[in-house]
């Protein structure tokens, strides 16, 4: 397997099934740990972070954790390869541009990742389609099990697991839940839904996590605190009490958009669709917007003809690095991707994307 691989595919969290899909766009459940007896990574020198990533490394390939896992060197991949890691939730945007030694073993399925040497030592992640949560759960707490009887992580009898940042400490276990909110946006509710997860105590974010804007509608929410609370009661509050309120916050918007503004909410769908199919520029920023009321179209019934796959599909295909390395590949071209002019880039994309939405 290799990275460019991941560019004739789309991630099995993007397949637009499994429980809520309509609002729910995937699952994700986060441990992070570190290494007994060494230094958080800030505290590491140079010496001892390419010590934590040579036997992790070699622990996590041969503990068997999924099929078909392969191993890539983040601080030796291209700049063009690291974003396209961040694109696909396979590392993040902190672990790309990094500049100590540091690597992710990702599952054939690209369900599981771990990344080694972001802000712990040891950051694995299991991803599900739509809202599965308990099933993301149960594949990472194995994995954590497997990990555990190779290496001993750092623990303390008082405060449990210990981390990097402070509000880690404990589980150290972040659950988390991508959700397509187009609806609240369009109704001028968006702020409501947000308040109330605030007023839960949730981290509310962007597409790709701390620090970015929720491009086309995406936002992340996941838990704030793990100290004092058990894996398990952090699972379900999400499952029983934190998603269902916010998905019920969305489907009265998309109710309310159908009730009340029917002709709007179809012009603009219609018009995204016509644009989606005839421009021959489009940003990233503007295919997102479009994209979202595509895919809005799609789940009000407003559609026919174009799934939810295909167009969560294109929201990955379409950003930056995916378009760039789509179109080397394409080309022939050999080794590492050049970084191509905004320009050019949004004449690819476009095309890219007239083609998809027009093919029968």
């Amino acid at each position: 397997m290799t990275l460019s691989d991941l560019t004739q595919r789309t991630s099995e969290w993007l397949r637009g099934v499994g429980p809520m899909h309509d609002v729910v766009i995937s699952s994700r459940v986060r441990l992070a740990r570190n290494l007994a007896g060494m230094p958080f990574l800030r505290k590491c020198t140079p010496p001892q972070q390419q010590e934590i990533t040579d036997r992790l490394r070699e622990v996590i390939l041969s503990a068997n954790l999924a099929e078909g896992v392969f191993y890539v060197d983040v601080a030796a991949a291209g700049t063009l390869d690291r974003a396209l890691l961040a694109e696909r939730h396979l590392i993040s945007r902190q672990h790309a541009d990094a500049k100590h030694p540091r690597g992710v073993v990702i599952s054939g399925d690209e369900t599981v990742s771990i990344m080694i040497n972001e802000e712990d030592h040891v950051r694995m992640q299991v991803l599900r389609s739509g809202m599965q949560m308990h099933d993301a759960f149960e594949k990472i707490n194995r994995i954590d099990d497997q990990l555990e009887q190779r290496v001993d992580f750092a623990f303390s009898d008082r405060y449990g697991y210990l981390t990097a940042c402070p509000t880690n400490v404990g589980t150290g276990l972040r659950v988390s839940v991508m959700l397509h909110l187009p609806a609240l946006r369009l109704t001028g509710e968006l702020d409501k839904a947000v308040h109330a997860a605030r007023d839960m105590r949730l981290a509310i974010r962007g597409l790709y996590g701390e620090g970015t804007d929720a491009k086309g509608d995406f936002f992340q929410i996941s838990n704030q605190i793990t100290l004092g609370r058990a894996e398990e009661d952090i699972v379900e509050e999400f499952l029983t009490q934190i998603v269902p309120e916010i998905l019920n916050y969305e489907r009265k918007a998309r109710e309310a958009l159908l009730k009340h503004n029917r002709v709007e909410i179809d012009d603009k769908i219609f018009r995204a669709l016509a644009l989606l199919r005839s421009a021959r520029r489009l940003a990233s920023e503007e295919m997102m917007a479009l994209l979202s009321l595509l895919r809005l179209g799609i789940n009000l019934q407003r559609i026919d003809g174009i799934d939810l796959k295909t167009v969560n599909e294109l929201f990955l295909l379409g950003q930056p690095a995916h378009v760039q390395k789509i179109h080397a590949l394409r080309g022939g071209q050999e080794g590492p991707a050049a970084t191509l002019p905004a320009d050019e880039r949004d004449e690819i994309r476009a095309e890219f994307l007239r083609r998809r939405l027009t093919e029968p």
